[in-house]
C-alpha cells in the first residue's frame, strides 16, 4: 500500500509556484496551447471583426511611419531605438517569474544595463564618424567628440565588465539556475534581436531608400499574405504556424515582386530618399544620383502591334536590385515569422505583447523585419556599393575617417609628392 506524501511533504514552498504556472496555462487561448491546432482564416467566424481591428491599427501605423520618414534620418533612427526598447521589454517579460524576482531586488535592472551598454557600443560604432563630421566646424566640440570616440570601446567594455561583476555579486543560493538562465536569455536578446535590428540604422544612413524599400516590402508581403489567406486560403503551409496557407504565401510573393519593381522606380526619383547622410544634421539632401538612380531607356521589341501605346520604357538600374530584395522578402523573410511562431508556442503564449490591437506586440510585427534588415545591409555592401577604388571612394574615406588635422597632413604630403613628381 502506497503512502500519500502530499500532505506531509516538507517541500511545500514550491506549491505556490506550481499553482501560478498552472493558472497561467489555463489563461492561454486554446490555439496557443495546441502546437498543431488552430484553424484557417477562411473558416474563422470572427474573421471580419479581426480584420477591421487589424486594418484600423495598420492605417495608424502606416500614417505614423510616413510622418517619421518625412522627418528624416534622425527621426527614423529614434523610431528604431524606441522599437528596440519595446521589443526588449516584451522579451525580458517572457521569461520573467514574479516569485523569483521578488527575492532578487534590482536584478531586473541588470538586464537593462546590458541592453543599454550594447546600444551604446553598436550605435557608437555606426554613428561616431558622422558625429565628428557634424561638429567639424567647432574646434572645441570636435576635440571633445574625437576624444570620446577614441575611448568609446574601452568605456563600453568596462560598462559590460561592471554588469558582469554585478551579476556575480548578486548570485543567491537556490536561485543560481534562474539567474544564469536570465543572464543567457539577456545575451540571446542582444545577439539575435538587438544586433540584427541595428543593421537597420546602418541602412538608413546609406540612404533612406535602403531602409524604406525593404521595410515596405515586408509590410506588403504581410498584408498580401493575410488578404489572400483570408479569402482564398485552404491549404496549410507549415504546421508550426497553422493559419499560414500556400494560397497566401504564393499570392503575397507575386504581389511583393511587382511592388518591389514599381516602388523602386518611384522612390528612386527622390534625392531625399537616395542620398546617403554623412553627418547628423537635419538639412535637405542633394547629391549626384549616380548610375543606379539614372534612368535607362529600353526599346520594346518590334513584334508588338502598332496600336500599342508605348515604344519603349524607362527603367532605373536599381529596380533590378529591388527584384532581389523582393524575392528575399517573399521567400526567406517569412521564415522569421515562422521562427517567432515556434518560439511563442514553445513558451505557450499567443503573442509577445498586446501593444498593437489586432497585431499583438511590437516583436510580432518585427520578426521578419529583422531578417530583412540584415540581408538588405549585406546585399547593399556586397552588390551595390562599388568594390573598386575611385577618386570619389577615396575622398569619401578620407573625409569620413580622418580628422581635420590628418586631412591637412595628408594634403601637405600629397602636395609634396606631386611637386617632386612634376619637377623630377
Amino acid at each position: 500500500m502506497q503512502r500519500d506524501n502530499s500532505a506531509g511533504n516538507p517541500s511545500t514552498p514550491r506549491s505556490p509556484r506550481l499553482r501560478h504556472r498552472r493558472r497561467s496555462a489555463e489563461q492561454l487561448p486554446p490555439d496557443a496551447s495546441n502546437t498543431n491546432g488552430g484553424h484557417l482564416l477562411v473558416d474563422d467566424n470572427n474573421k471580419y471583426k479581426t480584420m477591421w481591428i487589424r486594418a484600423y491599427s495598420t492605417v495608424w501605423m502606416i500614417g505614423g511611419f510616413a510622418l517619421i520618414i518625412y522627418l528624416g534620418h534622425l527621426a527614423i533612427t529614434a523610431m528604431v531605438v524606441v522599437i528596440q526598447i519595446f521589443m526588449a521589454k516584451e522579451l525580458f517579460n517572457l521569461l520573467r517569474k514574479a516569485h523569483e524576482d521578488r527575492r532578487l531586488p534590482g536584478f531586473r535592472l541588470l538586464n537593462w544595463h546590458f541592453f543599454f551598454t550594447a546600444m551604446l557600443f553598436v550605435y557608437g560604432r555606426i554613428l561616431s564618424q558622422r558625429l565628428v563630421n557634424t561638429v567639424t566646424s567647432d574646434k572645441f566640440l570636435h576635440k571633445v567628440v574625437s576624444s570620446l570616440i577614441q575611448y568609446h570601446m574601452v568605456a563600453c567594455y568596462f560598462l559590460y565588465i561592471a554588469g558582469f561583476m554585478w551579476f556575480i555579486l548578486t548570485l543567491k543560493k537556490k536561485m543560481y539556475k534562474y539567474q544564469f538562465g536570465q543572464y543567457a536569455w539577456t545575451h540571446m536578446i542582444l545577439i539575435i534581436v538587438f544586433t540584427q535590428s541595428s543593421f537597420t540604422v546602418a541602412n538608413i544612413f546609406e540612404g533612406i531608400f535602403w531602409f524604406l524599400l525593404p521595410a515596405t516590402l515586408i509590410v506588403i508581403n504581410d498584408i498580401a499574405a493575410y488578404i489572400c489567406g483570408f479569402f482564398f486560403g485552404r491549404t496549410p503551409l507549415i504546421k508550426i504556424s497553422p493559419k499560414k496557407t500556400w494560397e497566401g504565401f504564393i499570392g503575397a510573393s507575386i504581389t511583393t515582386m511587382f511592388s518591389a519593381f514599381w516602388l523602386a522606380h518611384i522612390m528612386g526619383q527622390f534625392q531625399w530618399l537616395t542620398c546617403p547622410r554623412k553627418d547628423l544634421s537635419t538639412g535637405w539632401l542633394q547629391c549626384d544620383p549616380g548610375p543606379l538612380f539614372t534612368p535607362e531607356y529600353h526599346t520594346l521589341p518590334g513584334w508588338l502591334p502598332e496600336w500599342f501605346p508605348w515604344k519603349g520604357i524607362s527603367i532605373l538600374p536599381v529596380q533590378w536590385h529591388a527584384l532581389c530584395l523582393g524575392l528575399f522578402s517573399s521567400i526567406i523573410a517569412p521564415f522569421g515569422g515562422f521562427f517567432a511562431s515556434g518560439f511563442k508556442r514553445a513558451f505557450k503564449v499567443k503573442d509577445f505583447g498586446d501593444s498593437i490591437p489586432g497585431h499583438g506586440g511590437i516583436t510580432d510585427r518585427m520578426d521578419c523585419q529583422m531578417v530583412m534588415a540584415v540581408f538588405a545591409y549585406i546585399y547593399h555592401q556586397s552588390f551595390v556599393l562599388p568594390q573598386k577604388l575611385s577618386v570619389e571612394i577615396l575622398l569619401d574615406q578620407i573625409l569620413t575617417n580622418l580628422t581635420v588635422e590628418q586631412q591637412l597632413a595628408l594634403y601637405e604630403k600629397l602636395k609634396q609628392v606631386l611637386q617632386d613628381s612634376i619637377l623630377g
